[in-house]
């Protein structure tokens, strides 16, 4: 499966920690990439500054859905249900 156009989901749904040209402490779960273009495509995609965890994650069929309202609401709760439990 390829990346759907105009979808950026990954790269607003989930934080990353690494850092990222222009964000180098990296960036907020909710929050788009600064590599995000207006028509929601990466800048940086393909070169050797982007993160590899970006450059890692692959689109598929659960996570990406047939929309970009799935695979927000897909990588959202991803996201949250990888949060580290907090300790009281």
């Amino acid at each position: 499966m390829n990346c759907r156009p105009g979808c950026g989901a990954c790269c607003i749904a989930i934080s990353i920690s690494s850092p990222i040209p222009g964000m180098p402490q990296g960036k907020p779960a909710g929050t788009p990439c600064i590599q995000l273009r207006d028509n929601m495509e990466c800048s940086i995609f393909g070169k050797p500054e982007r993160p590899g965890c970006c450059s890692g994650l692959r689109p598929s069929a659960e996570m990406c859905g047939d929309d970009r309202l799935y695979a927000m609401a897909s990588l959202t709760w991803l996201e949250r249900a990888t949060l580290p439990a907090c300790e009281d």
